[in-house]
């Protein structure tokens, strides 16, 4: 072998391990590579899985939430149907009352509404068609005792019961209608006390 065959062999052995030694360090390094991949594979896995396993949790939660108040608002509203019915039963009753009763009522009504000036009174046209002997004179004596003066007029108004003051072009519903209105709040909260406490 020569000189040269020598240093040609020499060059390509250092060369070989030169470059098996950095195979052998690309594949250590390769391996540190995947096997961190698969670390941070596992890591995400498990974030992932947790993520998931907390979704589905506030999912159920939400949903359990949503039906239960489905739940409760339907039970408010037939509680709020009932409490209705109820009312217009009783609001009915009471326009349905007749003869002594009715105009006892009405009455009442007039010891309560009227005011010490003087003005005009209306009634409905079935009111007026029914009205007892004697009533305008009542109508009358109650208005001079609150010191004020009530005519009765012949002219009707639509209503279901009770009646209409006006005093000086101002006119106060005092219809059985317009007095259920105004007391709608107290009658449901004591209709809700009595039926569902």
């Amino acid at each position: 072998m020569t000189g040269l065959e020598r240093i040609i062999n020499q060059i390509l052995e250092e060369a070989n391990n030169s470059a098996e030694e950095k195979l052998a360090a690309a594949k250590q390094e390769a391996e540190k590579i995947i096997e961190t991949a698969k670390e941070e594979a596992a890591r995400a896995g498990e974030e992932i899985s947790k993520r998931s396993e907390i979704a589905v949790s506030n999912y159920k939660e939400r949903v359990k939430s949503s039906n239960d108040l489905t739940r409760r608002t339907a039970v408010l509203n037939t509680k709020q149907e009932v409490i209705s019915e109820i009312i217009e039963k009783v609001y009915q009753s009471f326009c349905a009352r007749d003869g002594e009763e009715y105009w006892n009522t009405i009455k009442e009504m007039l010891n309560t509404f009227a005011l010490a000036q003087d003005g005009d009174i209306y009634f409905s046209k079935r009111d007026l068609d029914r009205m007892p002997m004697g009533f305008e004179s009542e109508i009358s004596k109650v208005a001079e005792e609150k010191g004020g003066k009530l005519t009765l007029s012949k002219e009707s108004r639509v209503i279901d019961g009770g009646f209409v003051l006006a005093y000086g072009g101002i006119e106060e519903n005092c219809s059985f209608k317009a007095l259920f209105d105004s007391k709608e709040d107290d009658f449901r909260d004591q209709v809700q006390k009595i039926l569902f406490s």
